[in-house]
């Protein structure tokens, strides 16, 4: 299983992320996509990111199917007008657990 971020940028400054996002993206998975789960995380001030767990043989298959859904979910759902994903990219997880040590 591979984690995937992908942010979620508005094309114009001030578009309000729908408060239901995860929910609304859950229904647009389908089974070929092989996703787990979804976790949106808001981030004030900055772009929310859409984290995705999904099965996949290798990471640059994780990644492109994460790029695949995103971009046919922000297309299908009306909610999302306005809203883009960047490409998804497996998260660099060493700084996190550098900083929980103290490195």
């Amino acid at each position: 299983m591979y984690l995937v971020h992908a942010a979620l940028r508005p094309v114009s400054p001030g578009l309000a992320l729908p408060s239901d996002a995860r929910e609304l993206l859950r229904g647009e998975v389908w089974p070929e996509d092989r996703i787990e789960h979804l976790v949106v995380h808001p981030h004030p001030g900055a772009d929310p990111v859409l984290g995705v767990y999904l099965l996949a043989d290798r990471l640059e298959d994780a990644e492109a199917r994460t790029d695949r859904f995103c971009h046919r979910a922000l297309t299908a759902l009306p909610q999302f007008a306005g809203w883009r994903a960047a490409r998804g990219a497996a998260p660099l997880l060493a700084p996190f657990y550098e900083r929980l040590l103290g490195l």
